[in-house]
């Protein structure tokens, strides 16, 4: 059973001024299923590693029994990686409770001021880290763990170090891989073939959300459903979701795309989307520019642009059965007549509302939008969502006609960033 649903009506021309026509739609529709076609061969042939991790439970109990031993050891966790080292995991914790043991914290932003401050204010003692970096090459993940190595020494604590530092990396030689085997640190491989940015329902993301106390059998579980249907059906989600996009984008000249959940347990999906797509399928020239939104909070600073700005974007709503839910405003405290509204009302009750409100407004003022629900914002219908966004951005390249596995750019920009800080 799928763990979401997917609306797209308000995407066509019979229902949004600045909508496609349906020959527009089935026209791109025949380009995703020949990019479905070479993810089912992929598939078969074990070339792609992301299309059998869904399925995977191997690895599982012995990430558990890694995620107890650090949980068990410290009460605070953190995760030193960057992009895709770090977004997935932060996108799954995000799930958790608050005021969880241990307390998890992703270094992902090389900062002089934020780095100093979380050395000098944590306990070594009673704090694990995990570091990752894929290639083991990542400049920023290795200035912060050589820094990190440095206070464990400054400190007298070297012995420490093997207990309370965990990488993950490819395998061969990097940088990363041969410093923690010098150090004698642990280490879990990532696999060469599966690029950082499809790597959440790996140990990248899973080590991180069973720390938190998630379940990753639920995650790959929700994942393995839309997986099955991309394999089993012409009519997938993701296969359905990029012939929109792509038909948008050839006959709207829609190049924004917003992805805005109205449930806070998921606002780091678009952080995790914002690289996902750039990443893969921002090439050549070519390529669609995504945005993060949380509603209802960005309704105060992005709706004025959606609603009256520019006619260049599809704005993707996240919404969960949230109505009833959550605390209620007391009746007797909102009877001022502005007020009236919302008395007796669950926050949920407000939230729902709103949701429903900015996708009207929207279809009103001719603008598409696609509505993806939830039941729950749980394991399963947050790995079913990023599995489903993953395969259709991999549709989404092929329609575009980009391969959406490389990052030339990016490397491009790590060179150059070694030679300036040679030359200097």
């Amino acid at each position: 059973m799928m763990p979401f649903t997917q609306n797209l009506d308000a995407c066509f021309e019979t229902a949004v001024r600045s909508g496609i026509s349906r020959s527009a739609f089935d026209r791109v529709m025949g380009k995703a299923l020949d990019g479905v076609a070479r993810l089912r061969t992929a598939y078969d042939a074990r070339t792609l590693p992301l299309l059998h991790l869904p399925e995977d439970t191997a690895d599982l109990l012995s990430l558990t029994d890694i995620a107890g031993l650090l949980s068990r050891q410290s009460n605070h966790v953190v995760v030193l990686g960057i992009g895709g080292s770090s977004l997935g995991g932060q996108t799954l914790t995000t799930l958790a409770k608050r005021g969880r043991k241990p307390s998890i914290e992703f270094a992902d932003n090389l900062d002089p001021v934020a780095l100093g401050e979380l050395l000098t204010g944590i306990d070594l003692l009673d704090t694990s880290f995990i570091v990752v970096s894929k290639s083991g090459g990542t400049p920023e993940t290795l200035a912060q763990f050589l820094i990190l190595l440095d206070a464990y020494r400054s400190r007298g604590l070297d012995e420490e170090v093997r207990a309370r530092v965990i990488a993950i990396v490819q395998p061969g030689a990097s940088p990363l891989r041969d410093i923690a085997a010098g150090w004698s640190i642990p280490m879990l491989d990532h696999d060469p073939d599966l690029g950082g940015r499809y790597s959440v329902l790996s140990c990248v993301g899973l080590l991180p959300a069973t720390i938190a106390g998630l379940d990753p059998w639920a995650i790959r579980s929700g994942a393995a459903a839309v997986l099955g249907d991309l394999l089993h059906s012409d009519t997938s989600t993701p296969a359905l979701g990029a012939a929109v996009i792509g038909a948008l984008a050839e006959e709207r000249a829609v190049t924004t795309l917003v992805m805005m959940p109205y449930v806070g347990r998921l606002e780091r999906v678009g952080h995790w989307y914002r690289q996902l797509l750039s990443e893969s399928v921002g090439k050549d020239g070519k390529g669609l520019t995504p945005l993060a939104a949380l509603g209802p909070v960005d309704q105060h600073s992005m709706q004025q642009l959606l609603v009256d700005g520019p006619d260049d974007k599809l704005v993707t709503v996240i919404t969960a059965d949230i109505a009833g839910t959550g605390p209620t405003v007391p009746a007797d405290l909102a009877q001022d007549k502005a007020l009236s509204f919302m008395a007796g009302r669950t926050i949920g009750d407000i939230v729902a509302a709103q949701a429903r409100a900015s996708m009207d407004v929207l279809i009103r003022k001719g603008h598409p939008v696609r509505h993806i629900h939830v039941a729950r914002a749980d394991e399963k219908a947050v790995g079913g969502l990023l599995m489903h966004f993953m395969l259709e951005t991999i549709l989404i390249g092929d329609i575009l006609g980009v391969d959406p596995f490389d990052q030339p750019a990016v490397e491009l920009g790590k060179i150059l960033t070694r030679e300036y800080l040679q030359a200097t």
